[in-house]
């Protein structure tokens, strides 16, 4: 996984971005008919429910856009919310508040989905012992802040991009080779590179998991399409010898009995390409 400083550094990325992206040379929409002396103060209103994410984002918005903005937080990230809600108020120039608004709220508008669909997940995986994690299936440009909404709906990160962990996936045990042939290259290219990352193996049926096993030194095996009956024989044929996870098509319908199938893991990227924006808005007040 990415580090702490990384992570920061990807959401300040976002954040530069973004503000470039909506502002340009100007809102000339607030320019023109607010004074640059103006004081205003807005609240953020939730219209939905769900659970509420993006709050500590919204701070460094703010924070980027205008350091003098003062925020008063009434609801923190990884709480449910109800229509009607308030969660924080936002004081400071008129300009700076209405700069940073369309920003704050698309990134917590889609955080919020994102948050309340894992926790809908980590719900129905309550007493099985499995967590649920995401995938690399994020929208291009902010996958910090998809993968921190899924922190905050009760959900684990999965490798943050191809850098920070190898994942042997059916394609590069195709290209190179077979499954052995695959495996063995990792090894070989970590220690050529003084590398120290994980390695996830992709399995496509019982021999292939067999063949992942006999290789040793992988971290977890993907369990990927397998039906229920087929899960219960690989998670039992792997033992403890490495983490398990299950992935492919996995959905709210059929969750529980691939958890209950054993395995450590369930990943999906129906938490973050499957979800609709929380309606949530920022009023003047």
């Amino acid at each position: 996984m990415i580090s702490q400083e990384q992570f920061n550094k990807e959401i300040g990325l976002i954040i530069a971005n973004a503000i470039r992206e909506d502002v340009g040379d100007g809102d000339h929409s607030s320019l023109a008919c607010i004074p640059a002396s103006a004081h205003g103060k807005a609240k953020l209103l939730v219209k939905d429910k769900g659970i509420i994410a993006g709050v500590e984002f919204a701070k460094h918005v703010f924070a980027y856009v205008d350091a003098d903005m003062k925020v008063e937080t009434l609801i923190k990230d990884g709480s449910k919310v109800k229509h009607g809600d308030i969660v924080f108020y936002i004081e400071g120039a008129s300009q700076s508040i209405l700069k940073a608004e369309r920003l704050v709220l698309n990134a917590m508008q889609r955080m919020s989905a994102i948050a309340t669909k894992t926790r809908q997940f980590v719900d129905l995986l309550e007493g099985t012992g499995t967590k649920i994690l995401d995938t690399r299936k994020t929208t291009p440009g902010i996958r910090a802040l998809e993968k921190w909404a899924v922190k905050i709906g009760g959900g684990e990160n999965h490798r943050f991009a191809l850098y920070d962990m190898i994942m042997l996936k059916d394609n590069h045990i195709d290209f190179a080779g077979g499954v052995t042939k695959a495996i063995n290259l990792t090894k070989q290219y970590l220690k050529d590179t003084n590398r120290d990352l994980k390695i996830i193996v992709e399995a496509r049926n019982l021999e292939e998991i067999k063949e992942i096993l006999d290789c040793g030194g992988v971290y977890r095996i993907l369990i990927d399409n397998f039906n229920y009956e087929n899960t219960r024989k690989a998670v039992k044929l792997i033992g403890d010898q490495c983490l398990t996870e299950s992935s492919g098509g996995i959905n709210e319908h059929t969750l529980r009995k691939y958890a209950e199938c054993g395995v450590d893991y369930i990943s999906s990227g129906a938490l973050t390409h499957s979800v609709y924006n929380m309606d949530l808005s920022l009023k003047a007040v």
